[in-house]
């Protein structure tokens, strides 16, 4: 019964998709309003039909119903409840059909939000877009990605989800928010086709997806961070990214995302970039379809990859056809894309911004090239190729330092330009603060020129940060003063800056050793002392045998790394177990147990400093994005407005921007 409601669930939604489309069309080809706004209601449908098919699943799995080979092949009747709803999102037809939750609650979200504008053919043409990707999505359910085929005997138990997936809460947070970034760049995606076909080029539609284009980058940085975060608490490496193929897929978007959402600020203040920000946004929903194609086709060997499946050439024929209709629609429309102006001066906030922007777009080129490069040279020859951490550390490290120096600089520059003096009276207190950031490094025993100018311009970019923010809040109060996208964004930047520092540091200064203990016997690690105590044995959920040893920390707080055998499971999954303090983390982990009680034990001891920061600028970015969305609803209206001529407006692309905003930055020197 549960496979009969799921699949007729997905096929409501295929249906829905496929007429609101054709509706859609009709609707803009002879004009007719009525049409559009019916066409406009078929996405309410398929969203009842994603939701159907996804509560169907999940009655499946909470009630162990191995007629469906998804259930019997990733589920069993020990998981954890927990990790049963998760195996949602498991295996390859899950995560599809999540992926498709969550584009249909983002068709159903435009659907709300532009009620009142659904006959404007901008709207409607963006509805036909994401319908559209939803009408794909809805076809690799029902066909070659099914989650709801069945057995014809069904086994009386299964195996579970992979022991790695189910050792972790965060396994329960962060795919989900992965999820939401990846598809919620369909949003600013659709609304850029729209306004290329309707040839409506302005800034109206860019304020208008703003806040769809801040939730979905948002997500995708959560998501990111905290896929690090599990990554060293659960794999038992003591690290937390070491780019993986998989990592990188979603790293790449993430590049151009945030080289779209700084170099967009010039367009709307400036009326320039216009290709250069169709072609980002462009680029970054095909990266999303990309990374899609790269961890759902087998085609790359990573502990984060789905098994192999025939859904690969389908992702590559639409990451295909998303690529040839955006160069398309660019070149179609370039006469219209001309930039009315250009940078002025070096010295200006957009001449920063641009200088951004290629950092970025050659950092998702060096990262697409390592990960992209291997799999290239193996279709062609059959050679199979690595590209290691050693190639992405020393293409990125250049380019982080000088992101993290523009970053600094682009928030103490005026728009249009100013001069030496004006710069230099803006960067005299950040660069002190910077001075005296290396030097606290120097005398903390950090060494080394890279690391030690990332010290410093963290300290020279945080200060320039946090001028802002208090500037900001002492022209409008403390509740508006750090809402609204300025301060937003400095408070990202400053979760940037402490995630740049914990990287840099823990990256930097880590010692590993690996040591064996007999029982009461210690050693000491970069100062710390570790005592092995003893070995316990316990059972947990499903029947999991574990297998932990008690070590005491520097003569206090007992730590007990594990290592757990899944009866369903052969190799043995190790649990680090961590220290963590504003200083340094100790990480243990335990790598061998002898046969015989009282044997000696095998630990490796890592001691990272500085790792909770990464962390904490996770969150930091998390809450700014927060306050950068806010008040942006208010502010797109206006936008909107004054772009179609309802609300009067100053002449030039400057009315465009919010007073605000427009006062952020004094006039530059000798400016009337």
């Amino acid at each position: 019964m549960t496979a009969v409601v799921g699949r007729l669930a997905v096929v409501v939604g295929l249906v829905a998709c496929v007429a609101g489309v054709a509706t859609i069309a009709y609707g803009l080809r002879r004009r007719r309003p009525p049409a559009l706004r019916a066409g406009a209601r078929y996405a309410v449908v398929a969203l009842a039909g994603a939701l159907l098919a996804v509560a169907a699943m999940e009655v499946a799995l909470l009630r162990d119903d191995f007629s469906l080979a998804y259930v019997a092949g990733n589920s069993a009747t020990t998981t954890p409840l927990m990790y049963k709803i998760a195996t949602l999102w498991a295996a390859l037809e899950g995560s599809i059909l999540l992926w498709l939750l969550v584009l249909t609650l983002y068709v159903g979200g435009v659907v709300w939000w532009f009620r009142r504008r659904l006959d404007d053919r901008l709207v409607a043409w963006a509805l036909l877009v994401m319908l559209a990707a939803a009408a794909f999505f809805f076809f690799l359910v029902a066909g070659p990605a099914d989650p709801f085929a069945t057995l014809a005997d069904p086994p009386a138990e299964g195996p579970g989800p992979n022991p790695l997936l189910q050792n972790h809460p965060l396994m329960v947070i962060h795919p989900v928010l992965l999820y939401v970034g990846y598809v919620g760049f369909t949003v600013p995606f659709a609304f850029a086709v729209a306004a290329l076909v309707t040839g409506r080029l302005g800034e109206g539609w860019l304020a208008q997806t703003r806040v769809w284009t801040m939730v979905a980058w948002g997500s995708l940085t959560a998501g990111i961070i905290l896929g690090a975060w599990w990554s060293y608490e659960v794999l038992g490496w003591g690290g937390y990214w070491a780019w993986d193929p998989v990592e990188n897929a979603s790293f790449l978007p993430w590049l151009t995302g945030t080289a779209f959402i700084h170099s967009v600020m010039v367009q709307e203040r400036r009326g320039m970039l216009r290709i250069w920000n169709l072609s980002l946004l462009l680029a970054t929903f095909a990266l999303t379809i990309l990374g899609t194609f790269l961890t759902r086709s087998g085609v790359l060997d990573s502990v984060h990859e789905f098994t192999e499946s025939s859904i690969g050439p389908l992702l590559l024929g639409f990451f295909g056809v998303v690529v040839a209709v955006s160069l398309g629609l660019i070149f179609w429309r370039a006469d219209l894309l001309r930039s009315p102006g250009g940078i002025d001066s070096p010295l200006s906030r957009e001449a920063t911004f641009l200088g951004n922007n290629l950092l970025f777009t050659g950092f998702a080129f060096v990262v697409l090239l390592g990960t992209v490069f291997p799999l290239l040279v193996e279709a062609l020859n059959g050679d199979r190729l690595a590209v290691g951490g050693p190639y992405f550390d020393r293409m990125s490290m250049p380019i982080g330092l000088a992101l993290l120096a523009l970053m600094g600089l682009s928030i103490l520059l005026p728009w249009r330009g100013g001069s030496m003096g004006l710069l230099r009276q803006r960067a005299l207190i950040p660069a002190w603060v910077g001075g005296l950031s290396i030097v606290a490094a120097v005398l903390a025993g950090a060494d080394g020129w890279a690391a030690l100018l990332a010290f410093g311009l963290a300290g020279f970019t945080a200060a320039a940060s946090i001028r802002q923010v208090a500037r900001a809040i002492r022209r409008q109060g403390p509740v508006a003063g750090l809402t609204g996208r300025t301060s937003g964004g400095m408070i990202v930047h400053l979760g940037v800056v402490a995630l740049a520092v914990g990287f840099v540091a823990s990256q930097s200064y880590s010692t590993t050793e690996e040591v064996r203990l007999a029982v009461d016997e210690s050693a000491t690690v970069a100062g710390h002392t570790v005592t092995f105590l003893g070995v316990e044995e316990s059972t947990g959920a499903g029947g999991r045998q574990i297998t932990s040893a008690a070590v005491r920390l520097d003569g206090g707080e007992v730590h007990h790394p594990a290592v757990t055998r899944f009866p369903s499971f052969g190799a043995p999954i190790g649990t680090p177990s961590v220290d963590t303090s504003l200083q340094r983390d100790v990480y243990l982990t335990l790598l061998d147990v002898g046969s015989e009680p009282g044997d000696p034990v095998v630990l490796r001891v890592i001691v990272r400093p500085l790792v909770v920061w990464l962390w904490i600028g996770g969150g930091l970015m998390a809450v700014g994005t927060v306050l950068a969305i806010i008040p942006i609803r208010r502010r797109a209206k206006g936008m909107l407005q004054r772009e179609e001529g309802t609300q009067p407006a100053a002449a030039g692309i400057d009315a465009h921007v919010p007073e605000a905003e427009a006062a952020d930055e004094p006039a530059p020197v000798g400016a009337p």
